[in-house]
């Protein structure tokens, strides 16, 4: 092994928390059971990973299996992330292919390497039918960069595709040409939706939200729920208190359903619109150009955070639909402009 790929291999190693490390290690299916067990994993981490990559030098270890060892390690962090979304189409009238992974990781691998000479790409197989992939950007005159690689996670037989975000936006076409050649559809596009949390994006992509995030079932009847009332209170607020508590739980319900929401941490709200005036030779009447308002909503859990703020007195039911429609959208990111 040359030292640049030792050097990767470590920096790789280095990355992954002591209480990970075996069972890391142990989905890599690299080094066997009987070389893990001449490891001392209570010694400090830098000797650790010291012994750890000489018994990869020893089995001569290749860039695709220090790859495929990043990837382990991605999946693990996948929310040190940010992913976007792409959706593809077929043409109107295109027949359903017989999905072939083994041919569609050779025709990615062929359609990047025709347009790049170096670029590095690696597959690790998952769960669902999904493939995680790794490419390792170079150009024309250097080898491809391990460091910044970008992770693209396709579903076989879908159109959607989830990719990190990537530093080099001059190869996002390339990449979605590669997706769209090899998954055999016709066109791709950026969806307006982005989050950390990869398992709740797909989710909202594939409306699976009602059931994959699903982990109670309240059967109680909205009227045999306790309110918490002051038993002091005049009888009659306590009726119209208790009316208006079970209409705010009903629209809720309703409305975001009883299941936990998908996590998403923003939604983004760009507002163009053009200034009206009844008065003749006002100065922003005169403009041409819209006037132009950015907001954002932000939380560690935005829809949860939603989903509680008419139940807390904080704002009236129903929600607005632009607030409330972001899980049937699959949107985050809103454009509104004049009719």
């Amino acid at each position: 092994m040359d030292e640049t790929l030792v050097e990767f291999i470590k920096r790789t190693i280095l990355k992954i928390p002591m209480t990970e490390m075996m069972t890391i290690l142990k989905a890599w299916n690299f080094l066997s059971e009987k070389q893990l067990q001449t490891v001392n994993f209570r010694q400090r981490k830098e000797s650790l990973v010291q012994d750890l990559v000489l018994l990869c030098e020893e089995k001569r270890a290749s860039v695709h299996d220090a790859a495929l060892l990043d990837i382990i390690y991605t999946q693990f962090h996948r929310h040190q992330k940010v992913w976007d979304v792409f959706q593809m189409s077929k043409e109107p009238g295109d027949d359903i292919d017989l999905f072939d992974m083994e041919q569609f990781k050779s025709s990615f691998v062929k359609i990047l390497q025709r347009a790049l000479k170096n670029v590095t790409v690696s597959f690790r197989d998952a769960e669902e039918n999904a493939v995680w992939i790794r490419i390792a950007w170079g150009t024309q005159y250097r080898k491809p960069n391990q460091y910044k690689p970008i992770y693209v996670v396709y579903y076989s037989q879908t159109p959607y595709a989830f990719t990190s975000s990537c530093q080099l936006k001059s190869n996002i076409p390339l990449l979605g040409q590669a997706l769209t050649v090899a998954s055999k559809h016709h066109k791709i596009v950026k969806m307006d939706l982005r989050s950390r949390y990869l398992d709740s994006l797909k989710a909202i992509v594939f409306k699976q939200y009602n059931r994959t995030f699903e982990t109670h079932n309240s059967t109680t009847p909205l009227q045999e729920r306790t309110l918490e009332l002051d038993i002091h209170m005049d009888s009659r607020i306590i009726h119209e208190n208790r009316v208006e508590k079970e209409r705010v739980q009903r629209v809720t319900q309703e409305t975001f359903g009883d299941y936990p929401q998908p996590r998403l941490e923003f939604a983004q709200y760009k507002l163009e619109t053009k200034f009206k005036s009844d008065f003749n030779g006002d100065i922003l009447a005169e403009r041409k150009e819209p006037l132009r308002c950015l907001i954002k909503f932000s939380s560690p859990h935005l829809l949860e955070a939603l989903k509680a703020l008419a139940p807390a007195g904080i704002a009236d039911a129903p929600l607005s639909p632009l607030l409330t429609c972001i899980p049937n959208k699959g949107m985050n990111y809103f454009k509104i402009r004049d009719k």
